[in-house]
C-alpha cells in the first residue's frame, strides 16, 4: 500500500514509524507550512498515492478534505472539530468519486469502550442518586476541548440513559496520550469506567487498517462501520 500523510504532528509520526515496520510505502509527507489553504494537495504531488491519511488541525481539515475529494482519492481523516462541515465534505467526496473514512479516535479499544459505555450508562437508569460525569485528559498540545472522543462518549452515555446530561471536564497537560473516564458519583461511592491510551501505536495501527479498508471503497464511512459493519 502506498500512502501520503497530510500533517506532520505526533500522530503522523507514529504512523510513519509503524508504516516502516509493516512495509507500507510513504510516498510523501505534507506539513502545514507548505500546505496553507490546501495548496500542496495537487495531483502531481500525490501521484502514485493509493490512500491519503489526514491528521492536521480543525482549521485546516475542511480545505484539505475538499481538495482531496476533488482529486477522487480515498482518505482517512483523524482530525477532529470539523464535523459541522460534514455535509459539505460528504457531497464533495460523492461528486469526486472518492472515499472518506473519518473518526475522532482510531483505537479499536476506544470503539469497544464507546459501545460498552452505552450499556454501562443504561444500567444506571432509575438511580438518580448517582450523578454521571465524563473526564477526558490529553497532552498540552491538543487544540480542541472537549476531545472528539469525549463527545462521542457523552453521546453514547446519553443513549443509554437519556435523562442524564453527563457533563464533560477536560484536562490538557504534559504528554498524556489520552484518558477518557465515564463516572457515576453518589454520597457513599464512586464508579468509574475508563480507557487509557499508553501510546499512539494503537491509534496508528487503526489508521493503517482503515487506510487498507477504504482504499477500494467509494463513499463516506465512520471507523465503527469498518469494525462492526454498521454502528452508531
Amino acid at each position: 500500500m502506498r500512502i501520503a500523510l497530510v500533517g506532520n504532528g505526533r500522530m503522523s509520526q507514529a504512523i510513519r514509524t509503524l508504516a516502516a515496520a509493516r512495509g507500507v510505502e510513504i510516498v510523501t509527507v505534507i506539513g502545514s507550512a507548505e500546505n496553507r489553504a490546501a495548496k500542496a494537495l495537487t495531483a502531481e504531488r500525490l501521484s502514485g498515492v493509493e490512500v491519503v491519511l489526514e491528521f492536521t488541525r480543525p482549521a485546516a481539515a475542511v480545505d484539505n478534505l475538499l481538495a482531496l475529494a476533488a482529486l477522487g482519492l480515498p482518505v482517512v481523516s483523524g482530525t477532529t472539530g470539523w464535523d459541522g462541515h460534514l455535509p459539505q465534505v460528504a457531497a464533495a467526496v460523492t461528486a469526486g468519486g472518492g472515499g472518506l473514512l473519518y473518526a475522532a479516535n482510531f483505537s479499536i479499544g476506544v470503539q469497544l469502550f464507546l459501545r460498552a459505555a452505552e450499556q454501562v450508562a443504561g444500567s444506571f437508569q432509575g438511580h438518580p442518586e448517582f450523578e454521571g460525569f465524563i473526564i477526558e485528559a490529553h497532552h498540552g498540545h491538543k487544540v480542541d476541548a472537549p476531545s472528539g472522543t469525549a463527545l462521542r462518549l457523552q453521546a453514547a452515555a446519553r443513549r443509554g440513559d437519556p435523562p442524564r446530561e453527563f457533563p464533560i471536564s477536560s484536562v490538557r497537560a504534559g504528554m498524556i496520550a489520552g484518558i477518557h473516564t465515564l463516572g457515576f458519583d453518589a454520597a457513599g461511592e464512586t464508579i468509574r469506567f475508563e480507557h487509557t491510551a499508553h501510546s499512539r501505536e494503537g491509534f496508528a495501527a487503526g489508521a493503517l487498517a482503515a487506510a487498507e479498508w477504504v482504499r477500494t471503497r467509494r463513499g463516506v464511512f465512520r471507523f465503527e462501520e469498518m469494525l462492526f459493519g454498521g454502528g452508531q
